[in-house]
């Protein structure tokens, strides 16, 4: 007979072992590779990667009003983490920039996923942030020591433009984004928001020897056992920037996640 996990058989103690986590995690981060500072951004001329996405998208039948309350939320996370550096052996961690969304900091409630629904709740919504901070990591040579993708599939395409599970799940403060900077040179992070979109770019301080991007194979739904999956593969290729040849291809993820919506079934292989 399997083991049922401790908050299933008392779920009264969840909250306890919630903020006990949230304990272990702060202490992780006060170590000095986290302390980062503000930088001017006339000593990076160099931009690595710039991306936006779009504030507002339709998502299957999730209440409108959620994606106002996430913009909020959005531009508050913009305040902590606009123009930090990340100098060689620092650690970016998402939350520990970000810090608790409560109210009492000036974050609302918004959309997060709980058992595999939207529903409103506080802080909703700064996935999206570290969407954009993870995919741009993903065009820089720093390395993401700490990551975890969504594992549902929950919502049809609306206007993507990036790979289907390249974004990033966070949830104060132990699921959390990390990024360590391994190499020489100092990196600078931008974050804005304008009335349509949310922003950022990364920049370095000294011209940069390669270019990075990533690239999606093996894209497929499949049904298994009765239930549709999505599957990939995503790569980040590295090329010198002054001969253009590529130097490495590497695996970022791959995912393989339940879809929760209807999908075609002429969309469906295997």
């Amino acid at each position: 007979m399997p083991r049922r996990a401790l908050t299933s058989r008392f779920p009264a103690l969840a909250p306890l072992v919630v903020e006990g986590r949230i304990a272990l995690k702060a202490l992780q981060t006060r170590r000095p590779e986290y302390r980062l500072v503000r930088a001017p951004a006339a000593l990076f001329p160099f931009r690595i990667h710039k991306h936006h996405s779009v504030l507002r998208r339709r998502l299957g039948d999730a209440d409108p009003r959620l994606q106002e309350l996430k913009v909020q939320n959005l531009r508050r996370a913009a305040e902590e983490l606009d123009g930090l550096s990340i100098a060689p052996g620092q650690v970016f961690s998402y939350w520990k920039q970000v810090g608790r969304p409560s109210a009492a900091r000036g974050f609302g409630t918004g959309m997060l996923i709980s058992d595999g629904r939207p529903i409103e709740g506080q802080g909703g919504g700064l996935c999206q942030m570290a969407n954009l901070l993870y995919w741009m990591a993903l065009h820089s040579p720093l390395t993401v020591t700490e990551h975890h993708h969504h594992s549902l599939d929950l919502f049809p395409d609306s206007g993507r433009v990036l790979p289907f599970g390249s974004g990033a799940s966070v949830f104060y403060n132990y699921v959390d984004l990390q990024l360590r900077n391994d190499t020489h040179d100092t990196f600078r992070l931008s974050v804005w928001l304008d009335d349509t979109s949310l922003h950022g770019e990364l920049r370095v301080s000294r011209e940069p020897l390669y270019t990075y991007r990533v690239v999606e194979e093996d894209h497929r739904f499949y049904r298994k056992g009765g239930q549709v999956y999505r599957t990939n593969r995503l790569y980040q290729l590295q090329t010198d920037r002054r001969t253009g040849n590529r130097l490495n291809k590497r695996l970022i993820t791959f995912n393989d996640s339940r879809v929760l919506y209807e999908v075609d079934e002429a969309r469906l292989e295997g």
